[in-house]
């Protein structure tokens, strides 16, 4: 599992959520909608505390990670993050991973 935050995603992370010491943004798989690579699923975001991270990337002070758990959803697969100006979101690309 590989994760990259774009600088405008990122930027976007920075004003929007705003974490308290020990905490990070989850990204796990939930129920409903798409992705490149999954039917039915789609990407979720919390601020949570990390405990069994899957992957841990830090990056400008922020933590994003995704736990043991979600394994099923992210394994053998690259996911950028970037943000889309349309809808003032981050959205999601997988690919998979080489």
């Amino acid at each position: 599992m590989k994760v990259t935050i774009t600088d405008a995603a990122l930027n976007w992370f920075k004003k929007e959520i705003e974490l308290q010491q020990g905490m990070g943004i989850r990204f796990f798989g939930k129920i409903y909608g798409n992705t490149q690579v999954h039917d039915g699923f789609s990407v979720g975001m919390s601020v949570d505390v990390p405990e069994h991270p899957l992957f841990l990337e830090e990056i400008d002070g922020l933590t994003f990670y995704a736990e043991e758990s979600d394994d099923w959803f992210f394994k053998g697969l690259e996911m950028t993050v970037y943000f889309d100006e349309k809808l003032n979101e981050p959205k999601y690309l997988f690919e998979e991973d080489n």
